[in-house]
């Protein structure tokens, strides 16, 4: 699937971003906001409430997929959550959803292209300073 038809997907499911306030409403759209599952005396873990448009969530989860391969900054974002932050990589993903969600919703809002600058500063720079991570060296 191309660059341009991922957008086209998540911009269809999506509907029209310049009328969300924030990221979040655009993830609750796609029901990857989080919630506690319990019933009764059972408390649960946190999970994914996924109530939302399963499509939207299916986009972009796999635009994320393809900029963890292209995307500097992503990669330098991936890097830092599973290396400093010690989160597992599907962890990182879901948090880099979130970033998505609230970069797609500001560059609507706002009628900007995307600045790897704006997206994180100290990512970019560690990614100038180091290198591509070790994990992620096989897709460069």
């Amino acid at each position: 699937m191309t660059d341009l038809a991922k957008t086209a997907a998540i911009l269809a499911f999506g509907g029209d971003l310049r009328k969300l306030s924030h990221g979040k409403q655009l993830l609750r759209k796609a029901g990857l906001n989080l919630a506690e599952r319990s019933s009764g005396k059972y408390k649960g873990q946190i999970k994914l409430t996924k109530r939302g448009n399963s499509l939207l969530r299916k986009h972009l989860y796999f635009t994320v997929f393809h900029l963890l391969s292209f995307n500097g900054a992503f990669q330098a974002m991936h890097a830092h959550n599973i290396e400093v932050k010690r989160m597992t990589k599907m962890q990182s993903m879901m948090k880099l959803i979130g970033k998505l969600a609230r970069i797609l919703v500001a560059m609507a809002r706002e009628g900007q292209t995307f600045s790897t600058d704006k997206a994180q500063p100290p990512f970019a720079i560690l990614q100038r300073k180091h290198g591509v991570p070790r994990f992620l060296r096989f897709r460069a």
